[in-house]
């Protein structure tokens, strides 16, 4: 950063001190600069645009140098900036830098200030507070990269749905309190039996049509506390979590079946009427808990039964 890209604020109570520092830092190149007759006015101003650089007076009326930087240090944290602060004192002794260092202080400069040394120390204090600023934002970055990734490696990209480590972080999680709050889990694998027909007929495209709309149909049919993941590229799974193992029933899941059946897919090439198999497994939390592994194997069985047995819809 340039010294005429700077932003800069002087704050002190006396004028005469605010025009010298002023006056030292232009005749440096510096030309960003504002001033403020308090801590409450620079603080006004840093909302109004951030500062790269504070040089403030550390005994002020009202808040003194060392509050005004502790103000600082809370609105950076907060907005996830670093501004660099700069504190001038007519205090000599290693007991005073100690202090403003444990503040949050960058640097400390005896009044009067060294014009050279000034132009020198401002220069460094920007330096850091650049420096910050380039790590904080690497940091944003890097943690959005993170949940970017976190997000795709837990979602389907076709449909918008969990996807299979979606579904198995999910299924843990359920048969785990099923288990000790002795409730229940449903588990239940869904398949289309038309569907790889309809894309060796209509191609891909329409494939993805028709998954889309099955997944809003499985998310309109169950509760807002269900979880609907796709499996692979013909199954669904849904996972109920009844609190009480009495509240499950069968009933339940003959009425999703019948929203997949009940009415012809709409998709570019016309309206396509499909069929749904579904494999279900109840896992009781009075029983010893299984894996979820385990839990997606024994639905996977029962949807076999179903897949392969014309007459049957619905394997339990």
């Amino acid at each position: 950063m340039s010294s005429k890209d700077l932003s800069i604020i002087i704050v002190d109570d006396l004028q005469f001190s605010r025009i010298v520092v002023k006056t030292a830092l232009k005749k440096a190149g510096y030309n960003g600069v504002r001033m403020a007759d308090s801590a409450t006015q620079a603080l006004a101003m840093i909302d109004q645009k951030p500062a790269d650089v504070v040089l403030a007076d550390w005994m002020m009326p009202e808040m003194d140098g060392l509050e005004l930087t502790e103000h600082i240090r809370q609105r950076d944290e907060e907005k996830g900036t670093y501004t660099a602060v700069i504190l001038f004192t007519a205090h000599e002794g290693i007991e005073y830098l100690v202090k403003a260092f444990e503040h949050g202080v960058d640097d400390y400069l005896c009044k009067p200030p060294n014009p050279q040394e000034l132009a020198a120390r401002v220069n460094a204090a920007a330096r850091i507070a650049t420096l910050q600023n380039d790590l904080l934002e690497t940091s944003r970055q890097l943690q959005k990269t993170i949940d970017n990734l976190e997000k795709m490696a837990l979602v389907d990209e076709i449909t918008g749905a969990g996807n299979q480590s979606f579904l198995l972080k999910s299924l843990k999680s359920h048969l785990l309190e099923a288990s000790t709050r002795r409730g229940g889990v449903a588990l239940i694998l869904v398949e289309l039996r038309e569907l790889e027909s309809i894309r060796a007929a209509h191609g891909e495209f329409v494939v993805n049509e028709i998954l889309i709309s099955q997944h809003r149909r499985l998310r309109r049919a169950v509760r807002p506390t269900d979880v609907v993941a796709r499996l692979d590229n013909n199954i669904f799974g849904i996972i109920m979590h009844h609190t009480k193992v009495n509240d499950y029933k069968p009933s339940t899941i003959a009425r999703i079946l019948s929203m997949i059946n009940n009415r012809a897919y709409k998709t570019t090439v016309g309206n396509l009427p499909i069929t749904g198999c579904m494999g279900v497994h109840y896992y009781n939390g009075d029983e010893i808990i299984i894996s979820a592994d385990e839990m997606i194997r024994r639905a996977g069985e029962k949807l076999d039964q179903a897949r392969n047995d014309s007459t049957l819809s619905i394997a339990y």
